[in-house]
């Protein structure tokens, strides 16, 4: 069976959308790759201490086109749900947050992991982005614990968690290579239970 149960469970005829306020997340296309290729190149210094070590042919058009190929593919597997950010008014790419490791059965769980252009960053638009993601996941696909890792250094996105109602847990000991260093990670984690109102959004 090819339909992904996400279309199902939250009535989409395709891939999903999310819209609140400014902001409209929506799965990568290829038509993207120009902003996508600008933003990520001027983004690079800003972004590299916390992600993987770049590839040599990490911004190339053809690496693109695979990358968006198997986000499509992850989605319809119900492995995951990559999302691009942007602002509605213009369509400016802003950033990108994936809800991935989505696990079904007893677990019902996932962790997200996002990254914003470095000119866009302190704006207020990560957390707008994930105030739009939590009811998606918690409503749209049925999951009942969201999970989300940063570096302890990493004092922005610490902070993005803690606004967003997420709680720390503990140390994950050389938990991800990171730039090209095995690095500890703290895990954060947000149940339905816990959940308080942090916005309106959107789903289709």
């Amino acid at each position: 069976m090819a339909r992904s149960v996400f279309r199902f469970l939250s009535r989409q005829p395709e891939f999903p959308e999310l819209t609140g306020g400014r902001y409209f997340l929506r799965l990568p296309d290829y038509l993207d790759y120009k902003q996508w290729r600008v933003l990520r190149q001027g983004s690079r210094e800003f972004l590299q201490p916390w992600e993987p070590t770049w590839r040599a042919d990490e911004l190339s058009e053809a690496s693109f086109r695979v990358r968006v190929s198997r986000n499509r593919q992850e989605y319809s597997a119900g492995l995951s749900v990559p999302l691009f950010i942007f602002d509605r008014a213009d369509m400016t790419l802003l950033g990108g947050i994936t809800i991935g490791h989505i696990r079904k059965g007893a677990a019902q769980s996932c962790m997200i992991g996002y990254w914003m252009g470095a000119q866009h960053a302190g704006h207020g638009h990560m957390f707008a982005a994930v105030a739009l993601v939590i009811p998606y996941i918690f409503e749209g696909l049925r999951l009942h614990r969201i999970e989300a890792a940063c570096i302890p250094e990493n004092e922005r996105s610490i902070r993005l968690l803690e606004k967003s109602g997420f709680v720390q847990e503990g140390l994950l000991r050389k938990y991800l290579k990171i730039n090209g260093e095995w690095r500890d990670h703290l895990m954060f984690s947000l149940i339905s239970e816990d959940v308080r109102p942090i916005g309106k959004s959107s789903a289709r």
